[in-house]
């Protein structure tokens, strides 16, 4: 069994410390937990036995907030981040008057993250 648990509160600070840490300042604006904004859509999972933690969220750049795409981050239990490749997860962020295109691109990009996800923490045969 694993113990492997999803975590639907806030996202984890580790996340954005951890990213800054490797990356540098102001790089993860998309994990900042003083956003008052959350990155949505998302999920994450935590181990309690370990202190891992893996979540998916979109990431985009103060630059250019509408083009996103889906990052899958896990947090080893040593320390560190590390960034799994999912394949492409490009998107337009829908605004509030987007298109039923729009909003299906991302439903899709992000259930391709969170399978990828899945398939890193359960193995790729395990039902999801």
């Amino acid at each position: 069994m694993s113990d492997w648990r999803r975590y639907d509160s806030h996202l984890i600070p580790a996340f954005h410390e951890r990213f800054e840490e490797r990356w540098g300042k102001n790089t993860a604006p998309f994990l900042d937990p003083e956003a008052h904004e959350e990155p949505l859509p998302r999920a994450q999972w935590i181990n309690p036995a370990t202190g891992a933690a893996l979540a998916v969220v979109p990431i985009w750049t103060d630059d250019d907030r509408q083009h996103r795409s889906f990052g899958v981050f896990y947090l080893p239990p040593g320390g560190d981040i590390w960034v799994l490749r999912p394949g492409f997860t490009g998107y337009l962020e829908p605004g509030e008057d987007a298109s039923e295109h729009l909003l299906a691109l991302r439903n899709d990009a992000f259930k391709k993250a969170v399978a990828h996800a899945k398939d890193f923490l359960f193995g790729p045969a395990v039902m999801h």
